[in-house]
């Protein structure tokens, strides 16, 4: 722990903001929830290392049970702002589940998920799964579990999967590696919200910690989830992550923050000062090629954070990502945080969940790319943003060139090649995207009953 505090001192040290004239905050005591996971880390960072104090924020951190404990709160107030799934402020935005106008002006981090499944399923996966010098071939498609789920059916067995929420991403994720790999993962319709409808896999919540426990149980056989909630089946020994988000989507956006429109507008400086003392975070946290992961593993390892052992943290923190017990790999941006714009909060971004909610029915209805677009805008917020950026480079805490400041808000389309499906994705035309995808509504269709119409 010392060695943490050592580091800690000396970064606060360097960084610190004594010449910087401070926002005048329009309220300064906050609280904020997250989830125990490691990509809470740039809000456990910012308070470590003294950051939102620099701004004059006295901030309470404060783990919630679950995620739509977490939204309800940042709802009625009882929290002003949270560690968010990326699709939770868009789907309160449109009334998908519960409704209310949340917004971000922080993206936290790219990657970090996995997929695991368990032990009896990986042995019945492997012989279709290619070798290369004894050890399988990465990444792993889906159809190497399609005929592992087509004998549970001949034997009359559901195959149940679980993820950690109907609009995160790892419910999107864990159906874009399903579908890529030709199994059907479900729709939702406004009658049933379940997503199982037509499914050969059968998908239902479990909170992230519970996972490696509710595989263990048989309760499940797989689940989607991010870290270390991988790691930690290896370690249990019950279980083998197969692929990481990584190598389902290069760089695909993961968690962000998320505040109530309300706050935002009552607390235009308050969320400035926010967003700045997440970036410093973030980049503390990418510095010098990731210098700091260890450190940032033992504030982590805490209780009052995610609570899990040190080792099992940095197997995927500190730039190693480990499969079947023994097959560690170099995995250098499982977690990112800063690199390649990843606090930028990207409208393409929000369409690519948008599209995704549209793909399994969880928007019921087709909608024109002018819909896709101004939901974007009206939820992710890359001005405050800017803002924020623009104030700590002037200060002297952030490099120029870091920053898209040109950017209109969408990123290059992603290239075919960065993607398991091998199917490109291009924000700036969510229609098109979707009628590439084989699997998934596309169209005017619409699920009716038990079947997709139109």
């Amino acid at each position: 722990m010392k060695r943490a505090f050592a580091i800690l001192a000396a970064t606060t040290c360097l960084t610190s903001p004594a010449l910087a004239e401070m926002l005048d905050v329009e309220k300064d005591e906050l609280k904020f929830g997250f989830i125990k996971l490691t990509d809470m880390a740039p809000l456990a960072v910012a308070y470590e290392l003294g950051y939102f104090e620099d701004e004059g924020l006295f901030v309470t951190l404060e783990p919630q049970a679950n995620w739509k404990v977490l939204l309800d709160r940042v709802i009625d107030g009882e929290l002003d702002g949270a560690h968010m799934l990326a699709g939770q402020p868009l789907a309160a935005t449109i009334g998908f589940g519960t409704e209310a106008h949340i917004v971000t002006p922080f993206s936290m981090d790219l990657n970090g998920n996995g997929i695991t499944v368990s032990n009896e399923v990986w042995e019945m996966m492997k012989p279709h799964i290619p070798q290369e010098d004894g050890k399988p071939v990465h990444p792993i498609s889906a159809s190497a579990l399609k005929p592992v789920v087509e004998k549970f059916k001949d034997e009359g067995k559901p195959f149940n999967m679980g993820m950690v929420f109907p609009v995160s991403t790892h419910n999107y994720e864990l159906r874009y590696w399903l579908a890529a790999g030709g199994l059907e993962p479900g729709f939702y319709s406004p009658e049933n919200v379940s997503g199982q409808i037509a499914a050969d896999v059968l998908l239902s919540v479990t909170p992230p910690p519970q996972m490696p426990a509710t595989l263990e149980a048989g309760t499940i056989y797989g689940y989607c989830v991010g870290e270390p909630w991988n790691q930690a089946a290896v370690f249990k020994g019950i279980g083998v992550p197969v692929i990481t988000d990584y190598e389902l989507w290069k760089n695909n956006p993961e968690k962000v923050f998320g505040l109530s429109a309300e706050f935002t507008e009552q607390n235009p400086n308050t969320t400035l000062a926010v967003t700045k003392a997440l970036i410093r975070a973030a980049m503390w946290l990418d510095e010098n090629d990731n210098a700091n992961r260890p450190a940032a593993v033992e504030i982590l390892a805490r209780s009052e954070y995610v609570g899990a052992d040190y080792e099992v943290i940095a197997n995927s923190m500190t730039g190693t990502f480990e499969y079947e017990k023994g097959d560690k790999r170099d995995v250098p941006d499982f977690n990112v945080f800063f690199r390649y714009n990843a606090t930028y909060p990207f409208y393409s971004d929000a369409v690519w969940y948008l599209t995704q909610m549209r793909r399994w029915g969880q928007i019921a209805e087709a909608k024109p790319d002018s819909w896709y677009d101004e939901v974007a805008k009206s939820v992710y917020k890359p001005a405050i943003y800017l803002e924020a950026a623009r104030m700590l480079v002037d200060e002297g805490l952030a490099d120029e060139a870091d920053f898209p400041w040109d950017s209109d808000g969408y990123k290059a389309a992603t290239p075919a090649e960065d993607i398991i499906d091998g199917i490109g994705y291009d924000g700036r035309t969510p229609n098109a995207y979707l009628d590439s995808l084989p699997i998934g509504l596309k169209g005017n269709q619409k699920v009716v009953g038990n079947e997709v119409q139109g």
